[in-house]
C-alpha cells in the first residue's frame, strides 16, 4: 500500500483523494481551512443545470467517507522534502508526514474587486461581486431596496480578467456563463427586474453553454451590450451610475442600477503560490502552477513525483476539475506500476 499526500481539500482535493484510494492506496488529505468543499461551499447553484451545489458538496462528502483516507483540516503543509525516493512532509499541525507521492490540489482564489476601483466595490453599498451574490442567494437573501424589489441590475463581466491594469491576461472560462446563470436565476426572482450583461465578448466553451446564453435572451429578456464599464458612480439614493461605450453602435452610454454585480476571475493566489514553493514546483507567469506539457501530461508538474489537480493550473469549472482530479489519480497510479517495474 502507497502513502500519497493531496494538498488541498476542496473538489480536485476530495476526487483526487477518494480515487486513489478506491485503488488500494492510503491517503492524507491536508487541509488550510476549517471544512472540506473549497468554495464550493459558497455557491448556490451549478451552470448550466441549476443544480445545488449542496448537492455536489453531499457528493464529495459520500465520496471520502466511501474512501478509506485521513483529513487534517485547518492544517498547511510548511516543507516537503525528498529523500531516496520518498518524501518527508511537515505541517504546521506539527505533523511529520512520510509519502510516496504527492498531488497538489490547492485550488484558486477569486480576484479582488477592491483592485477594481472605478467600480466603487466596499465602498458602494450596491456593488457585489458574483460571489458575494452567490452566498445571498445560498442565505436566501434577495436583491432589494427600500421600494422593494430591484428595477435594473447590471453585470459587468471579465472584471480582473482579461485585463492590462489586474495583470490578469488570461481568460477565466467561468465568468461569461456564471453571470448568464446568474442572471436567469434573478429574473426567475424578480421578473420585473430589467438585467443588463456588459460585456467584452461571450466565451460559451461548454456543453449547453450557448443554449443557456440563447435562453437568457429569448426567454428571459435578459439584455447583453457590448461594452466595458468606465466608471461607476453612486448616487443619493445609493443607486449607482454607470458610464460604459457600447462598442456594437460606437455610442457612449450612461445608465442608472439599483445593484452593480463584478463576476470576479479566478487567480491562483497565495495557498497555491505556497504550495508549489514549498514542493519545488514551478508557477507560470500567471501564477498557476506549470504543468509538464500543455496536451499530454497536465497532471505531472517539474518534480518526479508530485502532480497537480484541478484549478491551481489554471481556471476550470466544477466538471472540469473532477475530470482533472481523476485524471491526477491515473498518474499517480501509472507512476507507482512504473516504480514496481524499476524495482523488479
Amino acid at each position: 500500500m502507497k502513502h500519497v499526500v493531496v494538498i488541498g481539500g476542496g473538489v480536485a482535493g476530495i476526487e483526487t483523494a477518494a480515487q486513489l484510494s478506491k485503488s488500494g492506496h492510503w491517503v492524507t488529505v491536508v487541509e488550510k481551512s476549517n471544512q472540506l468543499g473549497g468554495k464550493l461551499n459558497d455557491w448556490h447553484c451549478l451552470f448550466p443545470d441549476f443544480s445545488l451545489a449542496k448537492e455536489q458538496l453531499d457528493w464529495l462528502q459520500s465520496q471520502k467517507h466511501q474512501a478509506d483516507l485521513q483529513v487534517l483540516l485547518e492544517t498547511k503543509v510548511t516543507s516537503v522534502n525528498r529523500t531516496n525516493g520518498r518524501f518527508a512532509i511537515e505541517t504546521s499541525g506539527k505533523d511529520k508526514l512520510e509519502a510516496d507521492a504527492v498531488v497538489v490540489a490547492s485550488g484558486y482564489e477569486l480576484f479582488d474587486a477592491r483592485r477594481k476601483e472605478e467600480y466603487g466595490y466596499k465602498i458602494y453599498e450596491r456593488v457585489i461581486t458574483s460571489a458575494d451574490l452567490e452566498k445571498r442567494m445560498n442565505n436566501g437573501e434577495l436583491l432589494r431596496t427600500p421600494e422593494g424589489a430591484p428595477n435594473r441590475v447590471a453585470f459587468v463581466h471579465c472584471v480582473g480578467s482579461r485585463d492590462e491594469k489586474s495583470g490578469n491576461h488570461y481568460c477565466s472560462k467561468v465568468c461569461c456563463i456564471t453571470g448568464v446563470k446568474q442572471a436567469i436565476e434573478l429574473k426567475k426572482l424578480s421578473p420585473g427586474t430589467e438585467i443588463f450583461c456588459f460585456y467584452m465578448d461571450l466565451r460559451m466553451y461548454g456543453k449547453h453553454f450557448e443554449e443557456l446564453y440563447r435562453t437568457a435572451q429569448e426567454k428571459y429578456d435578459i439584455q447583453f451590450i457590448r461594452g466595458r464599464l468606465s466608471e461607476a458612480a453612486e448616487k443619493i439614493d445609493k443607486s449607482v451610475q454607470i458610464k460604459a461605450e457600447d462598442t456594437l453602435s460606437g455610442r457612449p452610454l450612461k445608465m442608472n442600477v439599483d445593484w452593480l454585480v463584478l463576476l470576479v476571475g479566478m487567480e491562483a493566489g497565495t495557498g497555491t503560490a505556497q504550495a508549489a514553493s514549498v514542493c519545488g514546483s514551478r508557477c507560470e507567469s500567471s501564477g498557476f502552477i506549470a504543468t509538464a506539457d500543455e496536451h499530454r501530461s497536465t497532471n505531472l508538474s517539474s518534480q518526479e513525483g508530485i502532480f497537480v489537480a484541478g484549478s491551481c493550473t489554471g481556471p476550470m469549472s466544477v466538471t472540469d476539475t473532477i475530470l482533472h482530479a481523476r485524471s491526477a489519480a491515473c498518474e499517480v497510479n501509472d507512476y507507482f506500476q512504473k516504480l514496481e517495474k524499476s524495482w523488479l
